[in-house]
């Protein structure tokens, strides 16, 4: 490790809030940080913007910081989600549904209005369809977070138990409204 270094503070040699300079404050920056780091820049994306060459004699070589397994569990997958490009549509489609749907019933529309019904009708097959491929995706990335991290990988699962829950419960809420 190099020496560390002493930095001023913003300005020439103004003090600092307790009086005193940097320097006797004791505030040191590490020398090999040469301050070209911003925002959202880490150190290593600095240095490649004209610091020296990756695997020069001063500069080490980087090392990896996954875990065993991880570079097998994200691996990119061949295949795309059936519905990546029209989910967002798809559940606006379902969200105007529900809440036309919601405000004729606080109107005090009944229950088996033809409006709640076509309501009902356009939004449920969206809706299993949105919400099932939200689930496989949940499972996809269960699955992939066991080997790294299984505590990730369960509370995912435990999302999918959820989620199925919760498609169920709708899907009944749904043919209760067409049968009325």
């Amino acid at each position: 490790m190099r020496p560390a270094r002493t930095v001023r503070a913003a300005g020439s040699g103004s003090p600092s809030s307790n009086g005193s300079s940097p320097a006797e404050s004791g505030y040191t920056r590490p020398d090999d940080d040469d301050g070209r780091r911003t925002l959202g820049v880490g150190h290593a994306a600095a240095r490649s913007a004209g610091g020296r060459p990756e695997g020069s004699p001063d500069r080490p070589e980087r090392v990896a910081t996954q875990p065993p397994g991880a570079a097998a569990a994200f691996r990119a997958r061949s295949g795309t989600d059936p519905l990546q490009k029209q989910f967002i549509n798809l559940s606006v489609i379902v969200l105007i549904c529900g809440a036309v749907a919601i405000t004729a019933l606080e109107l005090g529309t009944p229950l088996g209005s033809p409006l709640i019904k076509l309501c009902a009708l356009i939004a449920a097959p969206l809706l299993i369809l949105t919400t099932s491929d939200a689930i496989v995706r949940i499972w996809r990335s269960a699955w992939a977070w066991m080997p790294v991290d299984r505590g990730k990988g369960l509370f995912r699962l435990a999302w999918v138990v959820v989620s199925l829950i919760g498609l169920s419960a709708l899907v009944a809420a749904a043919v209760i409204i067409v049968l009325a």
